[in-house]
């Protein structure tokens, strides 16, 4: 059988995942101008989330606080759990295949000859940007893929700026300690727009801080939500993401958006992969930082109190896995180990090594061969399950309980 038009256009983006993670403004922005997208873009207003932790759950916050206020919006976020449309949505819906396969043929013939040639991710982003266009969106939401300073999505001007938690991630890129990757992040900021900061490591606010302070514009930090507002999204982090997204909706100023409406709103979040419980006894999480799983284990332990996990655990390699196992240990009754499908798969012997230095040497340890093994045999043990340590992971696993095919995903 032939591959579709959507599967060949695919199966070529999928191809320059060769040339690798180029952080820089100046290839996407030339993209970007050579589609006529400038033009397209004037009069939409656009909000801008970089951070380490919690980047997505403010996008689909504010989203859904836009969405239910009668704002037509465009949300582009990374990566896909299961699809590749997943990353580029119009009120909440996914882009449809016909139109990828169509823009990504287009861009693949007028790339063809550049050199350097566009990333994965830039093709991504300026065919979301042209979805965007096309269906006539009043706000886009863009969550930035790395960093944020030579981030692809930092070549567009925003109204709104988000830094979300910072904390310790993608050290190859962004720097090896706190200040150095918050200025990574602070790379979002720009004359004029404002910036909603959640309430970061002082040494990150030292940073963001002062180039606030050079630009000359607000830097806001988030009022707390009232206590007896209910969310979509578990866990007691989700509160200052949610604030997060307030703060910054509201800043756009649009008389559609009222107090009722927003609370509302909020209650009806759904992120998939954040703490996402599936029937009673299964939760997904892609806590892949120490950080992330931190605030993992505060929200088991908020929802299931001392119950133990049994923990369906896979991580790609040059992730504190330590870190994270010394968070998501304590948790587990048992530990089933699983590959991820990714040339950067850590494999079950690191994984079981990384138990045992983060200190759970007497945990029961077990391992599958891929993520369905690993849910059958969680069945057998008739506790709580948790799947974490990474989205591939979870991916994986919400595929296979979909009974859906998983599409590659390395970005």
């Amino acid at each position: 059988m032939s591959a579709t038009p959507y599967q060949t256009s695919l199966d070529w983006l999928y191809s320059t995942q060769t040339f690798g993670i180029k952080l820089g403004l100046e290839n996407v922005t030339k993209l970007i101008e050579a589609l006529g997208l400038p033009d397209q873009l004037e009069g939409r207003r656009i909000l801008h989330v970089a951070g380490t932790n919690g980047k997505g759950s403010v996008c689909a916050f504010a989203d859904q606080i836009l969405r239910d206020a009668g704002i037509r919006t465009g949300l582009f976020t990374s990566p896909h759990l299961i699809a590749f449309p997943e990353r580029m949505r119009v009120d909440g819906e996914m882009v449809p295949e016909d139109f990828l396969a169509e823009k990504l043929s287009d861009v693949r013939a007028l790339v063809a000859k550049w050199d350097p040639h566009p990333t994965f991710f830039e093709i991504t982003l300026a065919v979301a940007l042209q979805y965007f266009c096309v269906q006539q969106c009043d706000v886009i939401i863009l969550e930035t893929g790395m960093g944020g300073r030579l981030d692809a999505t930092n070549a567009l001007k925003a109204d709104v700026s988000v830094i979300t938690q910072i904390a310790m991630d993608h050290q190859q890129w962004l720097g090896e300690d706190i200040r150095a990757i918050a200025g990574e992040k602070a790379g979002i900021l720009k004359r004029d727009v404002p910036v909603v900061v959640a309430d970061v490591h002082p040494d990150a606010r030292d940073v963001i801080g002062r180039r606030a302070l050079e630009l000359g514009i607000p830097y806001i930090e988030a009022h707390p939500l009232p206590t007896e507002w209910p969310l979509g999204l578990p866990g007691p982090h989700q509160r200052e993401n949610a604030a997060l997204a307030v703060e910054a909706a509201c800043r756009l100023e649009d008389e559609r958006l009222t107090q009722d409406g927003i609370r509302e709103s909020l209650e009806r979040t759904s992120w998939p992969g954040r703490f996402q419980r599936v029937g009673k006894d299964l939760v997904l999480d892609g806590a892949h930082n120490a950080a992330a799983a931190e605030a993992l284990a505060a929200s088991w332990r908020e929802t299931f109190g001392d119950l133990p996990a049994t923990l369906i655990f896979g991580i790609a390699q040059g992730k504190e896995v330590v870190e994270i196992l010394s968070h998501l240990g304590p948790l587990a009754a048992r530990v089933i180990l699983v590959p991820i499908k990714s040339e950067r798969r850590l494999s079950a012997t690191d994984m079981s090594a990384a138990l045992t230095e983060a200190g759970h040497a007497d945990v029961s340890v077990y391992t599958a061969v891929d993520v369905a093994d690993a849910l059958e045999l969680s069945v057998e043990f008739g506790s709580k399950r948790l799947v974490a340590g990474s989205l591939f992971l979870v991916g994986e696993a919400l595929a296979e309980l979909q009974g859906g095919a998983l599409e590659v995903s390395e970005q």
